[in-house]
């Protein structure tokens, strides 16, 4: 947790002295010793926080964990680095954009320039074990983000919260209840190629977000990938 920036420690304080997270950084630990690799390396997995500070969060897009493919995953949700294709989901997603906005899909799945301008790409769980989807969940990582989210909730006075999928959905049900009053919520179903078809494509929450952006006097985000 050293590696997080100053506004999310300050915010995280309380629940950084919680227990839980010393048996979370057992686990991972243990992990490592038994010669598991995991992903994303050590310097990535709170990329999320690292790229967008707490203050200049505006939007927030959850997935559930990494992917657990070698050179994949690098801490954004849905993201991939630059050189490795574009997985099915985020191909749906560039397709979404695209009808929405009109904006073309780069050649590339790395969402750098979102997280730079506001977008949290935060997922559930931080970490993975390669070729073992969700063999990191219940592990205290989602206690640990459900604290980001709240963080944001009550921090930020206009947020959007992109919840795309049952997940998603399920995971900021709290968020809904309480701060729906200021936030804008925004449900789809996941643009997984099993999913997208059944309500993510034509969902339109990309204008849907800058208009509420606008609205609320904060600048837009810029959605294109150069």
């Amino acid at each position: 947790m050293s590696l997080l920036p100053t506004s999310w420690k300050t915010a995280l304080n309380e629940e950084l002295q919680k227990p839980y997270l010393v048996s979370l950084k057992s686990f991972l630990a243990e992990e490592k010793a038994a010669g598991a690799k995991v992903y994303p390396t050590t310097a990535n997995i709170f990329s999320a926080l690292t790229k967008t500070d707490l203050s200049s969060v505006k939007a927030v897009i959850v997935g559930q964990d990494p992917y657990h493919g070698e050179g994949q995953a690098h801490g954004l949700s849905f993201s991939v680095v630059h050189g490795v294709a574009t997985p099915p989901s985020l191909k749906n997603i560039y397709k979404e954009l695209e009808s929405d906005l009109g904006i073309a899909p780069p050649k590339h799945g790395c969402l750098e320039k979102w997280a730079e301008q506001g977008v949290l790409l935060l997922n559930a769980t931080l970490t993975v074990r390669e070729g073992q989807p969700n063999s990191h969940a219940k592990r205290g990582w989602e206690q640990f983000t459900d604290a980001i989210l709240d963080a944001v909730a009550k921090s930020q006075p206009h947020v959007v919260f992109l919840l795309w999928g049952k997940y998603a959905q399920e995971k900021c049900e709290r968020i809904q209840s309480i701060h729906s009053d200021r936030h804008l919520i925004l449900k789809a179903a996941h643009p997984s190629p099993f999913s997208a078809h059944s309500g993510f494509l034509g969902c339109k929450h990309f204008s849907k977000t800058n208009e509420f952006l606008k609205k609320n006097g904060l600048s837009p985000i810029d959605w294109k990938l150069e």
